[in-house]
């Protein structure tokens, strides 16, 4: 059974930082790129982030690029969002992907201004 549990996520103000953390059970983070998407209320679903299978490969969207950074962690098989200069306008649910097959529950993200 493969399983993908996202937390990290809070209530932070504009400008400050979190960092979200996607456990993957059931298969390897290093098998297959992982991503990370968002979804704000009201608006369609918006890929965020992608780790290459070897990680050492990244992509962000333009609209985090510069403030985010996505990591991993083999060992402990997770995969990381580092957020930092939060703005309001990244307010939404965000969700990890395994592979573009599996998806984790989400974990809310709300910044304040």
């Amino acid at each position: 059974q493969v399983q993908l549990v996202e937390s990290g996520g809070g209530v932070v103000e504009a400008g400050g930082s979190l960092r979200l953390s996607c456990v993957v059970s059931g298969r390897n983070v290093s098998d297959y790129s992982m991503d990370w998407f968002r979804r704000a209320p009201g608006k369609e679903r918006e890929w965020v982030a992608q780790i290459s299978r070897s990680g050492g490969v990244t992509h962000y969207a333009d609209s985090v690029k510069g403030r985010f950074d996505i990591s991993r962690d083999v060992a402990k098989n997770t995969v990381y969002l580092q957020m930092n200069s939060l703005k309001p306008d990244d307010t939404a649910v965000y969700y990890c992907n395994w592979g573009h097959q599996y998806w984790g529950q989400g974990t809310q993200v709300t910044v304040s201004s």
